[in-house]
């Protein structure tokens, strides 16, 4: 089973249809219990990380995700899912994220005729490897956000994009992964990706 964890994040509908597509056993929740006795755990999200964080202590999530990540089980973010993975982040200075990976998101920067947010398809350059992007060198993927990830550690970025500069596209360590761009938008790729999840 594939807990999908509730914390009225936007995409959270839209990734249980496709795991769903993909005829897997996927729960949309934010019981404590239900997390960690599933087999793996995604965190979606679309939003303000600042907003984000602050649902997460009000539902008292936030133990419960870093208890699933200690677990060992697979664990996979998804946009602002992957963000806040993280220290902090520029959008709300002063609040802490998760603290799971090292390091902190930024404001991607505006460059000449390129818009902010970052919104559409882009082709992945593979970095590290991981497990989640077999096949996916070249591929076009689908993006909206205006802060990507710098981590402390830049080998657990597995992939990046061209914006006007090298975005992190995905970041992994183990078990945990993370994608910026939207997997359940990304048409036949982002179900090969979430399919290489389910598989990991």
């Amino acid at each position: 089973m594939i807990a999908i964890i509730d914390y009225d994040a936007g995409n959270m509908k839209s990734v249980e249809k496709a795991f769903q597509y993909l005829n897997e056993d996927a729960v949309i929740t934010r019981d404590r219990k239900a997390i960690l006795e599933a087999d793996r755990v995604v965190l979606p999200g679309v939003g303000a990380f600042g907003d984000a964080m602050e649902r997460l202590h009000s539902y008292d999530l936030v133990e419960t995700i870093q208890d699933a990540v200690k677990s060992g089980k697979p664990f996979l973010g998804i946009c602002l899912g992957l963000q806040l993975l993280f220290d902090s982040s520029e959008e709300t200075p002063g609040v802490k994220g998760l603290g799971l990976l090292p390091g902190e998101i930024l404001r991607i920067p505006a460059a000449e005729g390129l818009k902010i947010p970052h919104m559409g398809w882009n082709k992945l350059e593979l970095r590290s490897p991981s497990p989640l992007l077999e096949g996916a060198e070249g591929e076009y993927v689908y993006f909206v956000h205006s802060f990507h990830a710098e981590p402390e550690d830049r080998s657990i970025i597995t992939s990046v994009c061209d914006y006007g500069m090298e975005v992190t596209a995905s970041v992994g360590r183990g078990k945990v992964q993370a994608f910026q761009f939207h997997p359940e938008k990304s048409s036949r790729v982002g179900m090969h990706l979430l399919k290489n999840f389910v598989e990991l």
